[in-house]
């Protein structure tokens, strides 16, 4: 079976965030099974500016990289591309939603009478659910339109039920896919550090509704020995604001790009990961984290809320529970030990074997439902 990914960024352009981790962990996935041969068609967009771009990378599968000339990833060398790959394709999983790629693949996929796997990566969600998203009239005109265009056979890929309610709600109706994004597990918990301090971590893209403004906040309400290590990047003028908010602020270190080895080295340090978001689809920093070890304090505007229930964290409600004293009344001393319990729970739901065993079902199914259309 041929999978076509059409997306408009792919690893390494990490400036992205989650999603491009998420998106090569599908394709890993399923290239490696038999059966499956997959080709990924994207842009060198590696960040917003234009000068930013990727060098190609070599996979296991063939990736082909377009030049983007403008916006976040408008590359005119992947429209001529995209024509004889969906011809090629028995399945097409796009990814993204406000983009250049998006209505042209849909309205391919709908002409060659292909069936469209669309992973919105949270952008559906965000509009719904969160009142600042910038540019909603014209985002409403672009879900209208992926609505006319899309082909009958398309399934929304989501990460949890709450993402599949409120992308829904842009949308209208349309089949939905829940298929929770997957982690890898590292063989070996690292012992964290015993001198006094507590050491926070953030880590993913730098963007208004990740909250980090109130951790910052917070930071003023903690102890001298708390320290804030944040680490990612995003628009230069937030990221400005940041360091402001900041200020002399000795204990909080902004520290820009964590590639692989940097971001493990940054887990193994952290008593306890904070991801105070107001909107998120999924969240694979607080996966990665607890299968870390590392203990994690998030948001009901997450679908994280069984951190809780599985004893290894905090879900707080954003504008009702204190976040610094949330921080301050977890003991120490039972870190580890739920750190411990989050691992275990990744290992059980979210390995990468799970992952691509639901996709490939996912795709087996479209061409199975296919079939039986044209027979009918």
């Amino acid at each position: 079976m041929n999978i076509l990914h059409v997306t408009p960024a792919f690893y390494p352009a990490t400036y992205w965030g989650g999603p491009i981790w998420s998106t090569k962990a599908i394709c890993d996935g399923i290239a490696g099974r038999g059966g499956f041969d997959v080709r990924v068609l994207t842009t060198d967009a590696a960040g917003p500016a234009i000068t930013a771009r990727v060098a190609p990378q070599s996979f296991a599968y063939p990736v082909h990289y377009a030049r983007r000339i403008a916006g976040h990833a408008i590359a005119p060398g992947l429209l001529r591309k995209l024509i004889p790959a969906i011809g090629w394709a028995d399945v097409i999983h796009l990814t993204a939603t406000y983009n250049f790629p998006t209505l042209p693949t849909l309205m391919m996929a709908r002409l060659a009478g292909k069936p469209v796997v669309w992973s919105p990566r949270g952008a559906l969600q965000a509009t719904a659910s969160w009142s600042d998203a910038p540019r909603r009239r014209i985002k409403h005109l672009f879900e209208k339109g992926a609505n006319v265009l899309r082909p009958a056979s398309c399934v929304l890929h989501v990460t949890s039920s709450t993402e599949a309610a409120e992308s829904t709600q842009r949308l209208g109706a349309i089949e939905t896919a829940l298929i929770p994004n997957s982690v890898p597990i590292p063989e070996i918990v690292p012992v964290r550090p015993d001198d006094g301090h507590l050491r926070l971590l953030y880590l993913g893209r730098l963007h208004p509704k990740k909250g980090l403004d109130l951790l910052i906040a917070a930071m003023k309400a903690l102890p001298t020995q708390t320290r804030l290590d944040i680490y990612g990047t995003g628009d230069p003028v937030y990221v400005a604001s940041l360091k402001a908010q900041i200020g002399d602020d000795a204990r909080i270190v902004l520290h820009g790009h964590a590639d692989d080895d940097r971001k493990a080295r940054a887990f193994a340090k952290a008593d306890l990961f904070v991801l105070p978001s107001h909107s998120e689809n999924f969240g694979i920093a607080v996966a990665e984290a607890l299968a870390h070890g590392v203990p994690v304090i998030t948001t009901t505007a997450t679908p994280w809320s069984r951190v809780d229930i599985m004893g290894c964290g905090r879900c707080i409600t954003l504008g009702r529970d204190d976040l610094a004293e949330t921080i301050k009344a977890l003991p120490r001393d039972d870190l580890p030990a739920m750190g411990l319990r989050g691992r275990a729970w990744m290992r059980r739901e979210f390995s990468p074997q799970a992952m691509t065993d639901a996709f490939a079902d996912l795709y087996r199914s479209l061409i199975s439902a296919d079939k039986t259309m044209v027979l009918a």
